[in-house]
C-alpha cells in the first residue's frame, strides 16, 4: 500500500495506522485508521472507488467473506461465512448478476496468494516462546515492529550499518533485499527475527562476532 501511495513505510504508519499490542503474545500490530466522518470510511475509498485497488489488503479481498472458527463441540478447523447483509453495505458488487463460489472468489481476489505469503508470519506468532506467554523485552518488541511494519526503515538499518559485515549473507540475497520489499519481509521474519528474538540458528555470524555485531545494529541479542 505504501508503494502504491508513493510514500515510505514510516510515513504510511504515521498517517494511516494505529499501533496496538496483542496481549496474548505481546506482539505489536497495526490497524488502518479510518476517516473521522460519521461512517468511519476507509481513507483509500473515494467516490470513484478504491484508490489502491491493486494493492488492497487481505481483508478487502476477502469481503464479503470472513473466517470463523467452529464453536460446535468437537468441531475442527475453520469455516467461511458471510459477514454482511446486502442492505448493510454500499458495496456495488451486490448489484452484479454473477454468482460466485467461495473457491472462485478466493482465486479471483488472489486471497490464496496472500495466505501463502502470510504463513511465515503466522508461524512466527505461534512460536513456543510466545505461546508460553513469556514477555518480550521492549527492545525486542521494537525490533519486531520495525522488521514487520517499517520495511523501509528495516532496509535502511541493514544497509547503513555493519550488518552485512557481521552476518554471512550471499551477494545474490543482498542484492534482492536491496530492491524487493517482499523478499526483505520474508528474510526479516524467517531469518532475522527468529535469530534476534529467540536465538534460533537462522543466521550465520561471521567470525563468531555475535554480540559485537548485534550491538553495532543497536539490537542487543541475549
Amino acid at each position: 500500500m505504501k508503494n502504491a501511495l508513493g510514500i515510505t513505510s514510516a510515513d504510511f504508519l504515521e498517517r494511516y495506522t494505529i499501533p496496538l499490542m496483542l496481549e496474548e503474545h505481546q506482539l505489536p500490530v497495526v490497524v488502518l485508521k479510518m476517516q473521522e466522518d460519521e461512517e468511519k470510511k476507509c481513507p483509500f475509498v473515494s467516490d470513484e472507488g478504491c484508490t489502491i485497488y491493486d494493492d488492497r489488503p487481505w481483508s478487502c479481498r476477502m469481503y464479503p467473506l470472513g473466517l470463523a472458527t467452529s464453536k460446535i463441540p468437537g468441531g475442527e478447523g475453520e469455516e467461511f461465512c458471510f459477514v454482511v447483509e446486502e442492505g448493510d453495505t454500499i458495496c456495488q458488487g451486490f448489484n452484479e448478476d454473477r454468482e460466485w463460489t467461495v473457491e472462485e472468489w478466493l482465486k479471483n481476489q488472489d486471497v490464496n496468494i496472500f495466505n501463502r505469503k502470510s504463513e511465515s508470519y503466522m508461524q512466527l506468532t505461534m512460536h513456543p516462546h510466545l505461546l508460553q506467554n513469556k514477555q518480550l523485552e521492549e527492545r525486542k518488541v521494537q525490533v519486531f515492529f520495525k522488521t514487520c511494519y517499517d520495511i523501509d526503515g528495516f532496509r535502511e538499518r541493514l544497509f547503513e550499518s555493519s550488518f552485512f559485515d557481521r552476518f554471512d549473507i550471499s551477494d545474490e540475497v543482498r542484492e534482492q533485499l536491496e530492491v524487493d520489499d517482499e523478499a526483505l519481509l520474508e528474510f526479516g521474519i524467517t531469518k532475522w527475527l527468529r535469530f534476534a528474538l529467540f536465538r534460533e540458528d537462522t543466521m550465520i555470524v561471521k567470525d563468531g562476532e555475535l554480540e559485537r555485531g548485534a550491538q553495532a545494529l543497536g539490537w542487543k541479542v541475549e
